[in-house]
């Protein structure tokens, strides 16, 4: 197999992509790439995936997503554990956002209730799950 120069790799990245910068709260850029990297997917395919999904285009992949129903080691067990307690945080962090950014007025309806017994709920569930692999 051979190798492709650095600059054939760049003039090629240059026709084909257009390079965005973007700016976030680096707690939320390290939890993205933790949970990229838990995953196995690249960064930039996940954010091109969120893109199209906002703007609703229908992007078809290149290559073949990796199977996350492939449990025959112990090895892809963990790692699919692994994905699982990344979304898991994921999912918590943005309840926990809701309950501490909720108006007084929400504080006692139902809907706020719900949201902080799902971080309780969530928290243990990631404990257990934890300790577990």
């Amino acid at each position: 197999m051979g190798t492709t120069s650095t600059k054939s790799k760049q003039r090629w990245n240059t026709e084909h992509y257009t390079q965005i910068k973007i700016s976030v709260a680096p707690e939320l850029a390290s939890s993205f790439k933790s949970a990229c990297a838990a995953a196995d997917v690249s960064m930039a395919g996940q954010l091109s995936k969120f893109m199209a999904d906002y703007i609703g285009v229908n992007v078809v992949e290149k290559t073949e997503p990796k199977a996350f129903n492939d449990y025959s080691t112990r090895g892809k067990r963990r790692a699919a554990v692994k994905r699982i307690l990344a979304e898991l945080e994921q999912i918590k962090k943005a309840e926990e956002r809701f309950v501490n950014n909720a108006p007084e007025n929400l504080q006692s309806a139902p809907i706020y209730e719900v949201a902080d017994e799902s971080v309780s709920a969530l928290d243990e569930s990631i404990d257990q799950l934890s300790s577990a692999y």
